[in-house]
């Protein structure tokens, strides 16, 4: 059965780049973002993680690690990292797991349809989709996204969508259509106006449902 919003993710242990790691003791107290991709020395994929390379000081100010999978071995992982540096001149310095055996891939559900079908079929002829998930500290799923395997990922929008998530669980409130971090949030329906009041000082109502402010100073209480 595939993951759901709020599920704990499941544990396992898994060889990378970088050594072997036990997923819920390799995120600690940490965000986490978990993405696969179909196949090593491939052009989008290069191009990818190129751009989560180019986001090192952005997830680490978000208190958040990245971790890429693929059904590729940990010795064509390290050699592909070469190309990514060339492509983005920065740093791959984030592990990518050798998921030879699917299991990771299974678990997470990140393989098409035609890799489930009984023929046989093994990590030489399986590739992932471009599966994103945005784990949270206490090791819950918060998003997942799929795109199929020509279309590139939109890096930028991952990590707005981190920002509102980190927003939402810090402060209680929701987001609207694209919004982006510093701009009004959304106070949620079931917080009354006295509360909302108490809680955010001023707001604005726009419909009875509908009602938005700026979000607490970091003094504020929450």
């Amino acid at each position: 059965m595939s993951l759901r919003i709020n599920d704990v993710v499941p544990n396992f242990t898994a060889e990378t780049d970088q050594g072997t790691y036990q997923f819920h003791d390799w995120i600690e107290d940490s965000w986490v973002i978990l993405f696969s991709h179909p196949k090593d020395f491939t052009p989008v994929c290069t191009t990818e993680f190129g751009a989560v390379a180019q986001l090192a000081d952005e997830w680490a100010a978000r208190n958040t690690k990245v971790m890429g999978v693929s059904v590729d071995g940990v010795a064509e992982h390290k050699k592909w990292k070469v190309d990514i540096e060339k492509v983005s001149g920065a740093e791959a310095g984030f592990p990518i797991i050798a998921d030879e055996g699917l299991e990771v891939s299974k678990a997470f559900d990140m393989l098409p349809a035609e890799a489930y079908m009984p023929d046989g079929r093994t990590p030489a002829d399986s590739a992932t989709v471009r599966s994103v998930f945005i784990i949270a500290p206490d090791k819950q799923l918060k998003l997942s996204m799929t795109y199929p395997m020509t279309v590139g990922r939109n890096f930028a929008e991952i990590l707005r969508a981190l920002d509102a998530l980190q927003t939402s669980a810090k402060h209680g409130v929701a987001t609207g259509a694209n919004w982006t971090s510093g701009e009004d949030v959304i106070i949620p329906p079931m917080v009354s106006n006295d509360d909302a009041t108490a809680k955010f000082g001023e707001f604005e109502t726009i419909l009875p449902y509908l009602r938005k402010t700026s979000l607490p100073s970091e003094g504020s209480k929450i």
